[in-house]
């Protein structure tokens, strides 16, 4: 007998953007994908500080900067992925609350979701360029556009049968 999870998974279907599903569904998708996504941050959180080398004081080729580097690389593959799934989760709910262009719809939170990440790294790094402002104005559309998101996708009833 095959992981209950797994057989989830399959069934559910993150692939595709076709099709509808109720609000549960959904519920269910975004909780799994958001948790997956907690677990991985949670995890680069702890090795981000050996991103930072300096040659002076460790070797060349440290191991635990070699490992925290090599997990940036999957963890930036998994957080795009993660995103184009969830995109795929709401498109389908969009379909079934009965908007006009759905996938239009559904790419708000993850492109919103990615851009706030993005000012977030790179305001630090360039303070007299980009001010702090231009990342909170972001953070409040994120907020907003997450906030639209759960109350339409999962609260809402189907609008079209």
């Amino acid at each position: 007998m095959a992981n209950p999870l797994a057989q989830w998974i399959g069934r559910f279907g993150f692939r595709t953007d076709e099709g509808r599903i109720d609000a549960k569904t959904w519920w269910q998708g975004t909780l799994f994908l958001s948790g997956l996504l907690v677990l991985l941050t949670l995890i680069w959180i702890v090795l981000a500080p050996y991103t930072r080398h300096d040659l002076a004081t460790t070797p060349f080729l440290a191991l635990a900067t070699v490992a925290a580097f090599a997990y940036l690389i999957f963890y930036a593959f998994a957080v795009l992925l993660i995103a184009i799934c969830h995109y795929n989760l709401s498109t389908k709910r969009w379909r079934d609350r009965g908007w006009m262009y759905p996938g239009a719809l559904a790419g708000l939170l993850p492109v919103a979701a990615l851009s706030s990440g993005a000012l977030h790294w790179l305001q630090p790094r360039v303070p007299d360029t980009l001010s702090y402002w231009y990342v909170l104005i972001l953070d409040a559309a994120l907020a907003a556009i997450s906030l639209w998101n759960l109350l339409e996708l999962g609260f809402r009833k189907a609008l079209k049968p």
